[in-house]
């Protein structure tokens, strides 16, 4: 079915902002779908790149835009310890290895081969496990790990050390890593010496820098969730692609 939106907005835009903005697509895909001749507005293909659009009007892609969108692949994997998500150094295994058939936790999918330009979007360290997506979507990309996203990530957070109320207070807000302030994060022990922690960002190695300013030593570290997508109950070193109602889950935050 051909993607319709209807522009509400006061002022006039630029397709391909506008496109970007609402999570559709890239503004180099959008260009890339109007130079096709896969766009149109109230009727109208638009073949300017530069076109824009007014409140009101209609703008419609074609059923094979939609479905050119639909072909970046997004995955999530169960990421076992031991694993890393990207590049890895010599001896180290990437999360990449574990796309195959017998690791499939779906009953189709195309096999991910060297054409697919997969790259984690959030990334979990060599010592912590859970979900970790891997995507050649920019727009999924953007709306997960982008400046502006606040996409939830959770966690259950083992450590060692001693859990008080006023670490617990510095863990939610009043740290610093990088000379920069931190983002409120939600806090809660859900059981001895385990946290659920849910975080709105994504710093290097976050979590376990923030349990070190408060003398907590990480025994484990699982991401359960991100934004609305959770492993469910796919079992550690499988995984599956993203259906296009759980990538518009992303997308919408």
């Amino acid at each position: 079915m051909a993607f319709t939106r209807t522009y509400d907005e006061e002022e006039p835009q630029r397709v391909n902002k506008w496109l970007a903005q609402a999570g559709v697509c890239s503004r180099r895909e959008a260009e890339a779908l109007i130079a096709d001749g896969l766009v149109s507005i109230d009727g109208e293909t638009v073949e300017d790149v530069g076109r824009k659009i007014l409140p009101g009007q209609t703008l419609v892609l074609a059923d094979r835009a939609t479905d050119k969108l639909d072909s970046s692949l997004t995955i999530m994997i169960h990421k076992p310890v031991g694993i890393v998500s990207s590049q890895p150094d010599p001896g180290q295994i990437p999360a990449v290895r574990l796309l195959k058939r017998e690791t499939l936790w779906a009953h189709e999918a195309i096999i991910p081969n060297f054409s697919n330009r997969l790259a984690p979007v959030g990334r979990l360290d060599m010592d912590s496990r859970g979900l970790l997506i891997l995507s050649e979507d920019g727009v999924v990309a953007k709306a997960v790990i982008g400046p502006q996203s606040e996409l939830e990530k959770e966690y259950r957070v083992a450590i060692m050390g001693e859990i008080t109320e006023e670490k617990l207070e510095l863990m939610r807000f009043g740290l610093e890593l990088d000379g920069r302030e931190l983002r409120p994060a939600h806090v809660e022990v859900i059981s001895d010496q385990r946290l659920r922690v849910i975080l709105q960002e994504g710093r290097n190695r976050q979590i376990r820098r923030m349990c070190e300013l408060l003398e907590w030593k990480v025994v484990d570290l699982f991401r359960v969730r991100v934004g609305s997508l959770t492993l469910g109950d796919m079992p550690e070193g499988y995984w599956r692609p993203l259906t296009a109602e759980e990538r518009a889950g992303l997308i919408a935050g």
